[in-house]
C-alpha cells in the first residue's frame, strides 16, 4: 500500500509539471511571462547573451537601444579588440566571441561587416525577438524582484515580462534603475572624483598603409608594429600634438583599416565628459570634431603615410571606459587578476593587463600590472538586492582597478555567454538565479555547457614570483589603492633605492584618499630612512624628533613589527623601495583600523 501510494504522488508530481525544487505554485518564477529571457542592451555583450540563451532553448527578446547592434564595436567604431591570451599564446576567450571573431576576420575588422555579422547570428535563431530603437521607462518591479521592463517603442510604451532579464547596457542602467547598488568610477579607492578620458574614434581617408607599415615595422620603438589590417604607434607624434582645448589629449595611434582602405583611428582622448549625461556626450563629441579641425593638419605635417589624409567622419558614439562598478554576489579584485587566480566557479577566463587610462591631470595613463589569466566568479555576473537579474560587461562586479583588465569586449561577451546558460538553467529549473551561485552541481552543469559551446574554461595554477617576496602583504595594500604600478612586467621595483618622488606621490597620495588634513611631505633626492620615518611618526601624532625614539614610538603602535625593525636599524641608511612600501602600508592599516 505504501509503495503504491509512493508511485501515485510520482505520477502526479509528473503530470503537473512541478519539481522537486520550488513548486511552481509556491513561487512562480516562470508563470505567466512573455519571455523566458529578456536581454536588454545591444552590445556585443548583449548579443552574446541574447544568442546563447536562444541556443539554449530560451524565447528570447533582445532590446536594443540603437538602430543597429555592436554599440561600442559599431557605433563607437572600436573595432582593434583587446584580445585576451594567456602568456603561452592561449586564447582565453572562445564559444560565441571566436565564433564573432573568425566571421569579422580578426583583431581589426570592418564596421559594416560587424554590423551584419551581429545581425546574423541573431537573425539565425528562430526562437529570438529583435526590437531596435527602444529605450528604457522603467523596470517592472515586485519588491525587490525585476519581473520585466517598460519600453518606449514606436513613440509608445510597451511592457514585456520574463523569467530572468540580462543587463547588458555599457552603464548598468537597467541594474541602477532597479536599485543594485554600485560605485562610480574609482570612487571605492577614495577617488570620488576620478574620470578616466574618453574617446572619440575618427576616420579618415588617403593614408598610404604601405608606407605606414615600413615605417612602424622598422622604427626603433619595439612597442610599435602593423599588420595588413592593423597599426599600433606614433607615441611621439601623438604626445607631441598641442591641443588647442585643454581638456583633450593626442596620444598613440590604434589604427584599424576598413575594407574600401579608410582607416579608423583611436588616439583623441576627451576630458571633462560626465559619461552618464547624454548632453554631455552629445557636446563632447561637437569638442572633439572641433579639435579635429587642428590634429588633421598636423597629422598631415608629422605622420609618415598622413600626408594626403583627409577627415571623412567620427563616431556617433564616444568610447567611455568606466562609468558604474555594480555591486555582485563576488566582486573581482585586483589581487585576482594579478595573482592568476582560479576560481571554481568561473564562467569565463580574463587576461587583459590593467589598463588606466589618464585623467585630466595626467599626461599619460598607467599599467598596474598584467596578469597571465584569472577566473572570472559567476557571482560577478549576479547583482545584490535584486531577484530576477544578471548584469554583464564593463559596469560588471569588478572593482575599479580590477576592471581595467575585466571591462575589455572579449571578456564580456564570454560572460554575456554565460549569462545566457545560466538564464536558461534556471528557467528549465524554476530557480532564482541568485540560487545558482554557491551551487556546485548548478554551476558545473553551466561550465558543461559553455564548454560544449566553445568556451575556454580550463584550470590553472600560476602564482607571480613576487608573491614570494617578503614585502608582498604591503604590495597588495597599496596596489589596491591604485598607488603601485607594476607595469606589463610586473616589477615593483622592490629592490631599488627609494627615490624622493616615488615616496612623496606615494604617502601624500595615501593621505589625501583618506581625506586627512596633513602638510605635504618632503624628502631629499636620496632619501634616508630618518626622513621616511619622521613623516609618518609625525602624521601619527609623534612629538619627539629623536630617529630611535620615533622607530620606538612607531613599534608601539605596531606600525613597525619584528620583521620591518630589522630594515630600520640605521637612520642614514637610503631604504628600499620594498621596506617603503610595507612602512606605509602599516601606516594606511593602522589609520584605517577604526573604520
Amino acid at each position: 500500500m505504501k509503495k503504491l501510494l509512493t508511485l501515485i504522488l510520482l505520477v502526479t508530481v509528473i503530470l503537473s509539471g512541478c519539481s522537486f525544487g520550488r513548486q511552481t505554485g509556491e513561487n512562480p518564477v516562470n508563470e505567466g511571462v512573455d519571455y523566458d529571457i529578456i536581454v536588454y542592451g545591444g552590445e556585443p555583450e548583449g548579443v552574446a547573451a541574447a544568442v546563447s540563451a536562444a541556443r539554449n532553448g530560451m524565447k528570447t527578446l533582445l532590446i536594443c537601444e540603437d538602430e543597429a547592434l555592436g554599440g561600442l564595436m559599431t557605433l563607437g567604431w572600436l573595432n582593434f579588440i583587446d584580445i585576451c591570451e594567456g602568456r603561452d599564446g592561449t586564447m582565453l576567450t572562445g564559444g560565441i566571441f571566436k565564433e564573432f571573431y573568425d566571421k569579422v576576420g580578426g583583431t581589426a575588422f570592418d564596421i559594416e561587416k560587424a554590423k551584419s555579422v551581429f545581425l546574423e547570428m541573431v537573425e539565425n535563431e528562430p526562437t529570438m525577438d529583435l526590437k531596435l530603437s527602444c529605450s528604457l521607462v522603467e523596470p517592472i518591479m515586485e519588491e525587490k524582484e525585476i519581473k520585466g521592463l517598460v519600453i518606449e517603442e514606436n513613440s509608445e510604451e510597451a511592457s514585456y515580462t520574463a523569467s530572468v532579464i540580462i543587463d547588458a547596457t555599457a552603464d548598468a542602467d537597467l541594474a541602477a534603475a532597479a536599485g543594485v547598488p554600485y560605485t562610480f568610477a574609482g570612487e571605492d579607492i577614495g577617488e570620488k572624483d576620478r574620470q578616466m578620458g574618453v574617446t572619440l574614434v575618427f576616420k579618415l581617408a588617403g593614408v598610404d598603409w604601405d608606407e605606414v607599415v615600413d615605417y612602424l615595422e622598422n622604427d626603433d620603438n619595439a612597442g610599435t608594429g602593423a599588420t595588413e589590417k592593423a597599426a599600433w604607434g606614433y607615441t611621439r607624434e601623438g604626445y607631441g600634438y598641442v591641443p588647442q582645448d585643454e581638456l583633450m589629449r593626442l596620444r598613440g595611434f590604434n589604427i584599424a583599416r576598413q575594407d574600401n582602405g579608410d582607416v579608423l583611428i583611436n588616439a583623441l582622448i576627451i576630458f571633462g565628459v560626465d559619461v552618464l549625461d547624454e548632453e554631455s556626450k552629445a557636446e563632447g563629441i561637437i569638442r572633439g570634431q572641433k579639435e579635429l579641425e587642428y590634429i588633421v593638419p598636423y597629422l598631415r605635417e608629422t605622420c609618415v603615410g598622413f600626408e594626403n589624409v583627409e577627415l571623412i567622419g567620427t563616431a556617433e558614439q564616444l568610447y567611455v571606459r568606466e562609468s558604474r562598478h555594480i555591486i555582485g554576489k563576488y566582486q573581482l579584485t585586483i589581487d585576482d587578476v594579478l595573482e592568476n587566480r582560479d576560481r571554481e566557479d568561473k564562467i569565463a577566463i580574463g587576461g587583459y593587463p590593467v589598463d588606466v587610462q589618464p585623467t585630466a591631470t595626467q599626461t599619460y595613463g598607467t599599467v598596474i600590472g598584467s596578469p597571465d589569466r584569472y577566473a572570472i566568479s559567476y557571482g560577478c555576473i549576479v547583482p545584490l538586492e535584486v531577484e530576477n537579474l544578471l548584469v554583464v560587461g564593463r559596469s560588471a562586479s569588478y572593482t575599479s582597478l580590477a576592471a581595467g583588465s575585466a571591462r575589455v569586449i572579449p571578456n564580456g561577451m564570454a560572460c554575456g555567454e554565460a549569462a545566457g546558460v545560466a538564464g536558461a538553467y534556471a528557467v528549465n529549473h524554476d530557480m532564482y538565479v541568485s540560487e545558482i551561485y554557491g551551487n556546485d552541481e548548478a554551476i558545473g552543469d553551466i561550465q558543461d555547457t559553455l564548454k560544449k559551446q566553445g568556451a575556454y574554461l580550463e584550470d590553472f595554477y600560476l602564482p607571480e614570483a613576487v608573491m614570494e617576496h617578503w614585502a608582498y602583504d604591503g604590495v597588495k595594500t597599496i596596489r589596491a589603492l591604485g598607488l603601485l604600478d607594476g607595469g606589463y612586467s610586473n616589477d615593483y621595483g622592490l629592490d631599488n633605492e627609494l627615490g624622493k618622488w616615488k615616496f612623496q606621490n606615494l604617502y601624500n597620495k595615501l593621505l589625501d584618499k583618506l581625506e586627512i588634513e596633513h602638510p605635504y611631505y618632503e624628502v631629499s633626492d636620496e632619501p634616508t630612512c630618518a626622513e621616511i620615518i619622521n613623516a609618518v611618526a609625525v602624521q601619527l601624532g609623534a612629538e619627539d624628533t629623536d630617529y630611535a625614539a620615533q622607530v620606538a614610538y612607531l613599534q608601539n603602535l605596531g606600525v613597525i613589527d619584528e620583521e620591518l625593525a630589522a630594515y630600520y636599524t640605521d637612520g642614514a641608511k637610503r631604504p628600499l623601495v620594498a621596506e617603503t612600501i610595507v612602512l606605509v602600508a602599516n601606516a594606511y592599516d593602522y589609520l584605517t583600523a577604526d573604520k
